[in-house]
C-alpha cells in the first residue's frame, strides 16, 4: 500500500513570507496584521502536522517491516486514509495561501477579512487532522512495541547464528586434526552456507521475521554439528570398546553353546519328550546366530575403519540383539534341566508355593465380606481345580514335569491377577 508523500516536499515556498511589506496606519493596518497572524498560525499548524506525519511514518514503516498480522495491515490502511485527509487539508491550506498576497499594496479591508477567515479555517482543519493523527499514533503503542522488540532481537540473533557457525567450523577442524574424517558433519555444515548468505543480505531483503527464523534455525543446526563433532572422539572410543566387548562375548557364547548338547542328552534320557522337544534345535540355532554375529562384527569393524559411524553403530546393535537371543536360548536349556531336576526330586515346594499364592488371593477376596464376589471366586476356584489336576498328573511312571511346572506357573498368574483386580477395585471405591 502506497503511503502519502511528506507534506513539505516541493512546498517550501508555499507559505514563506514575501518581499518587504508596506504598512498603512489605521484600520487597514490592523486588518492586515490580523490576516498575517492567521497566516502565521496556519503555517505553524502545517509544520506541526507535517512533522507529526513524518514521525508517525517511521513508526508505520517499522511495524510494516516486522508485522504482517491483520492488526498491522489495518494500521497501515488507516494511516493511508489519514494521509489522504492530510493531503486534502494541506491542499486547502496551500490554496488559501496562494489566493491572498498579504504583502500587496492597496488590499481592501474585505479582502483582508476574507484572507483571515480562509486562513483561520485552514489552520483549524490542519489542527483537527493533527489531533486525529495524534490519537492514531497513541493507538499504535502495542504494535510498535512488539515491532521494536523484534527489531531489537534481530542483530543479536544474527550474531549468535554467525558465532554458532564459527564454533561448529572450529570443532570440525579440531576433530579432523585428530585423524577423524567427519565427512557427514562437514556436508551438513556446508549446507548452511547459503543460509548464512541470506542472513548477510539482511532483513531488508528477507524481512525481519524471516531473518529471525533463519537465524534461529542456523544457530540450532550449527550447534548440533558442533555438539556431534565434540562427541565424535568419545563416540569412536565407545564403538572400539563395544567391538572388543561383543567379540569377547561371541567367543564366550560359542563355548557355552557347546554345553547345550550334553544338557539335551540328559533331558532326553531322564524326561519325557514334552520336557525338551522345544529345545532340541537350540545348538544349531545358537551356532547360526553366533556365526551371524561374527559376520556383523566384521562388517562393523570395516565401518569403524572407514569412519562410517552410523553404520558401525547400527551393526553393533544388530550383533548385540543376536547375542542376546542366543544367550537366552543357551541359558534356557540349562535352566530347564535345573528346574526339572528340582521338581522331580521333590515337587512339594512347587505345590506349596502355588497353594500359598491361591490362599493369599482367597483371603483378600473374603476380606470384609461374608461371601466372595463371583468375579473373584470363580477364577480362584478354577485355579484350585487346575492345580489339583497338575498334581494328579505327577502320578505314573513317566510324569510330564514340564507340563506340571507350566501349569503351576499359570495358576499363580491367575491368582495374582485376581489380587490386582481386587486392589484396583477397592482403590477406586468399587
Amino acid at each position: 500500500m502506497a503511503l502519502p508523500v511528506p507534506l513539505l516536499a516541493g512546498l517550501a515556498g508555499a507559505f514563506a513570507g514575501g518581499g518587504t511589506r508596506r504598512w498603512f496606519g489605521g484600520r487597514g493596518e490592523s486588518q492586515r496584521a490580523d490576516a498575517q497572524a492567521a497566516k502565521d498560525a496556519a503555517a505553524a499548524a502545517f509544520y506541526d502536522l507535517d512533522t507529526a506525519q513524518r514521525d508517525l511514518r517511521i513508526s508505520i514503516e517499522t511495524i510494516s517491516a516486522v508485522d504482517d498480522s491483520p492488526e498491522a495491515r489495518k494500521a497501515l490502511s488507516d494511516f493511508a486514509e489519514l494521509g489522504r485527509r492530510i493531503d486534502e487539508v494541506s491542499s486547502s491550506y496551500i490554496t488559501a495561501v496562494d489566493a491572498h498576497d498579504l504583502d500587496r499594496d492597496g488590499l481592501e479591508g474585505s479582502a483582508l477579512s476574507q484572507a483571515r477567515t480562509e486562513l483561520t479555517r485552514a489552520k483549524d482543519d490542519l489542527v483537527r487532522v493533527k489531533g486525529e493523527l495524534d490519537r492514531f499514533g497513541q493507538g499504535l503503542g502495542p504494535l510498535l512495541g512488539k515491532a521494536e522488540t523484534q527489531l531489537a532481537r534481530l542483530a543479536p540473533a544474527v550474531e549468535r547464528a554467525r558465532q554458532a557457525l564459527l564454533s561448529a567450523s572450529n570443532a570440525l577442524d579440531s576433530v579432523r586434526e585428530s585423524g577423524l574424517k567427519a565427512d557427514d558433519l562437514a556436508t551438513r555444515l556446508a549446507q548452511l552456507g547459503p543460509e548464512l548468505t541470506k542472513l548477510n543480505q539482511g532483513a531488508g531483503q528477507h524481512g525481519v521475521q524471516g531473518t529471525l527464523d533463519r537465524a534461529d534455525k542456523v544457530m540450532r543446526d550449527a550447534e548440533a554439528v558442533r555438539a556431534e563433532a565434540a562427541r565424535l572422539p568419545e563416540r569412536a572410543s565407545e564403538i572400539d570398546r563395544r567391538l572388543v566387548s561383543l567379540r569377547t562375548r561371541a567367543q564366550a557364547l560359542t563355548t557355552r553353546a557347546g554345553t547345550v548338547a550334553p544338557v539335551l542328552s540328559e533331558l532326553r534320557r531322564r524326561f519325557t519328550a514334552p520336557c525338551w522337544q522345544d529345545l532340541q534345535h537350540v545348538p544349531e540355532q545358537a551356532a547360526v546366530s553366533v556365526r551371524q554375529a561374527e559376520e556383523k562384527l566384521k562388517e562393523a569393524t570395516r565401518a569403524r575403519q572407514e569412519q562410517r559411524w552410523p553404520d558401525a553403530t547400527s551393526l553393533l546393535t544388530t550383533v548385540r540383539s543376536l547375542l542376546n537371543s542366543t544367550d537366552e536360548a543357551v541359558s534356557a536349556a540349562g535352566a530347564r534341566l535345573e528346574r526339572l531336576n528340582a521338581v522331580a526330586k521333590d515337587p512339594r515346594q512347587e505345590i506349596e508355593r502355588t497353594r500359598f499364592t491361591i490362599r493369599d488371593a482367597q483371603r483378600l477376596a473374603m476380606a470384609g465380606r461374608n461371601t466372595p464376589d463371583p468375579r473373584h471366586a470363580r477364577p480362584l476356584d478354577q485355579a484350585v481345580e487346575r492345580l489339583d489336576r497338575a498334581v494328579a498328573g505327577l502320578e505314573g511312571r513317566h510324569p510330564d514335569y514340564w507340563h506340571f511346572l507350566t501349569e503351576t506357573e499359570e495358576v499363580r498368574k491367575t491368582a495374582t491377577h485376581v489380587v490386582e483386580q481386587i486392589r484396583e477395585e477397592r482403590g477406586t471405591g468399587h
